[in-house]
């Protein structure tokens, strides 16, 4: 563990790398988006480097398949390959139920037919992602770019009913141009500070003409690991209702940090 990692990123580390722990030879994997996700697909790189582990994976971006190829690690598409064994991705923020908010990295429509598609989803995150109610983190939906104005105009509209804290709404930025997610779409990001009824929000939100898909990810992540910045790792198990805490010893070989960005 290189000693100048901060403590966030050595705790996003440690996440994946024990998340990588639940993989088995022969499995099809979805693969994750975002800046821990990215450690875990070193980590999933390494296992395969090392130990010959034998996976194929399924990206649920270009960046994520870009890294993902460099590294060695064979890929496949969703199409190609059906349904998956399991998927290892990041969120935002997840509650005590594993209600998930995703799309910071503006792959949340990829991440949730992936996860979707798969027979377990694993979140890696550190310990600042776990909340007791989402909503501190804006809300992402995805939209598609004819009359996304008007789309926004309805979004907002239908807030206003909702069991939420706040309504502003905006569009992502890439500098002066709106965002263009892979899929050629917009992200309409809710600053909503709380979000009393989730499962109502996810419904409600997709069913106005223009979104394509939102970011809360409901009934659909099985199993949390959460990093800490002193070693720890905390599991919790959504679906045999168990919390184990332990510490990963590991010493990870140099090339397994080289160019993460």
């Amino acid at each position: 563990m290189p000693a100048d990692l901060s403590p966030i990123d050595k705790a996003k580390f440690l996440a994946a790398k024990r998340a990588t722990d639940f993989v088995e030879n022969g499995m099809k994997l979805g693969l994750g988006t975002g800046s821990t996700a990215a450690w875990m697909v070193r980590c999933l790189a390494e296992r395969i480097r090392e130990e010959g582990l034998r996976v194929v994976g399924v990206p649920t971006s270009s960046r994520t398949a870009q890294l993902a190829a460099q590294l060695g690690i064979p890929l496949t598409t969703l199409d190609e390959a059906k349904w998956l064994d399991m998927t290892i991705d990041g969120a935002d923020e997840f509650d005590g139920n594993l209600n998930l908010i995703k799309g910071g990295g503006a792959a949340l429509l990829q991440e949730k037919i992936v996860a979707t598609a798969s027979d377990q989803m694993i979140v890696i995150a550190d310990a600042a992602k776990d909340v007791s109610q989402l909503g501190a983190f804006p809300l992402p939906i995805e939209v598609i770019p004819f009359g996304w104005q008007t789309t926004k105009a309805l979004v907002e509209e239908t807030l206003v009913s909702l069991d939420v804290l706040n309504r502003d709404v905006t569009l992502r930025m890439n500098g002066a141009a709106p965002l263009v997610t892979d899929e050629s779409n917009y992200i309409l990001d809710l600053h909503l500070k709380r979000i009393g009824n989730p499962r109502q929000l996810a419904l409600v939100l997709n069913q106005i003409p223009g979104v394509v898909e939102n970011g809360l990810f409901i009934d659909i992540c099985d199993i949390v690991v959460i990093g800490h910045g002193d070693g720890r790792v905390t599991v919790r198990d959504i679906n045999s209702g168990e919390t184990e805490d332990e510490r990963v010893e590991f010493v990870p070989t140099s090339n397994i940090f080289a160019d993460l960005d």
